[in-house]
């Protein structure tokens, strides 16, 4: 869910998109479906995806995943499990302020989330469709079109929004120091449009001697990252639990 997660009850702690505050997901879908169930933040199942290959082997010991759509989002995995923090609620990474104006100390408050500051607010696809308004462009997909035909205002459009993507990434990588950092969600299908300019901001804000080893790279499942992860934390969790990998059926 694109929601802030319990994982321990699969209860939705906070959610900006959805009304779910509150609800007890993981508790009324068990009962509904009859099968046991997980829930997690739908960013952090597509992290664990593209940690995986195929077969389920490890392609990187340590990645962190910034989905970039309607909002942005994140998840972290090391060695093959996903981090969760102490309340099972991180990462946040869409909530990473980079633009806050801190002349008098700290900036006020959100009145609500996203912070105006927040790499969510600045370069998600609601950000690419402000540009896009405000430079008679269109909407973000309107943007990305125009961009792929070399229009010069789209391609600056897109400029702009990577590059506040990789100061996100920055601090990404100067705190976690990842071997992989992958960017994700539907923005990311502009690929190098929103990529080529994301990198080269993050490599102006990196620490150097950090992340010498860090790859930064599109998500190769793209759309299905959520959907696939889904799956493998069921399985993961499931072994974990000791619970039979397959429900039986009725006509079993």
């Amino acid at each position: 869910m694109p929601s802030v997660i319990d994982f321990a009850t699969g209860t939705a702690r906070t959610s900006v998109n959805i009304p779910l505050q509150g609800v007890p997901l993981r508790q009324q879908l068990t009962e509904r479906v009859g099968i046991p169930v997980f829930v997690d933040n739908d960013a952090t199942v597509a992290a664990l995806a593209e940690a995986h290959d195929d077969d389920l082997n490890l392609i990187a010991q340590s990645l962190v995943m910034i989905t970039v759509g309607t909002g942005v989002g994140g998840g972290i995995v090391i060695d093959g499990r996903i981090y969760r923090g102490v309340t099972g609620a991180a990462p946040e990474l869409g909530h990473i302020l980079i633009g806050a104006d801190l002349t008098n100390g700290a900036p006020p408050a959100a009145v609500r989330q996203p912070h105006p500051a927040s790499l969510e607010y600045l370069a998600a696809g609601r950000a690419l469709d402000r540009l896009g308004a405000e430079r008679g462009v269109g909407d973000g997909l309107a943007v990305v079109e125009a961009a792929r035909r070399g229009d010069p205002v789209a391609l600056d459009c897109m400029r702009i929004v990577g590059e506040r993507l990789g100061v996100g990434i920055a601090n990404v990588v100067n705190i976690f120091d990842p071997e992989l950092v992958v960017i994700g969600g539907g923005v990311s299908l502009a690929g190098e449009l929103l990529l080529a300019p994301a990198r080269e901001a993050a490599a102006r804000f990196i620490l150097p001697g950090v992340g010498t080893q860090t790859r930064i790279e599109l998500a190769r499942h793209g759309p299905q990252a959520g959907v696939r992860g889904a799956a493998l934390l069921a399985g993961q969790e499931l072994e974990r639990e000791g619970l039979p990998l397959q429900a039986e059926t009725k006509e079993s």
